[in-house]
């Protein structure tokens, strides 16, 4: 999908076999792993991201910071911290936060090449029904900036179930 001179792409996969300028971690407010895409983005680094997270001190619920990527073929991870669909006060203002301040830091760091997992989704329980539209508008309005140029946004989805939701929803957009 084309955004301006930006590319917004679909993909089925493991993030962190992507080889990207970033790839954004759904964390946890510690930043110090947990389980799904965290637990395995924290694996596939090895323990130098643990002790450059540990400087962090945390992060606030749509909040966004940046880590070298270690043993990933990414070169930066990016940690956002997703609502937790049934205890925010605002969850889709949250989830929309992910993603905008996850690019804007990715602009600060001029990281033109960046894949997204489905952020809260999982354990967090966000619906995918829900997330995916938030997902790919708050992206897509994102590069519509004009001083936004030429980025590659990938989703990258881990399983079918995702990948379809977001499928579906281009396919809405491209109707």
């Amino acid at each position: 999908m084309k955004v301006g001179q930006s590319e917004i792409f679909l993909q089925r996969g493991d993030i962190t076999k992507l080889s990207c300028d970033a790839i954004v971690n759904a964390a946890n407010s510690s930043l110090l792993g947990g389980g799904g895409v965290d637990g395995a983005i924290h694996q596939a680094a090895g323990p130098q991201l643990l002790a450059a997270c540990r400087k962090l001190h945390g992060c606030q619920t749509g909040e966004a910071k940046i880590t070298p990527g270690f043993k990933l073929p990414a070169r930066y991870v990016i940690h956002t911290v997703g609502p937790i669909y049934q205890a925010a006060l605002k969850p889709a203002q949250l989830l929309a936060a992910c993603y905008s301040n996850s690019l804007d830091l990715a602009y600060q760091y001029q990281l033109k090449k960046v894949a997204f997992p489905a952020i809260s989704t999982g354990v967090y329980g966000y619906p995918l029904k829900l997330a995916v539209p938030i997902a790919v508008d708050t992206v897509r309005n994102w590069l519509r900036q004009p001083v936004v140029n030429e980025y590659k946004i990938i989703f990258c989805c881990y399983d079918q179930r995702t990948w379809q939701a977001y499928q579906n929803y281009f396919k809405q957009l491209t109707a």
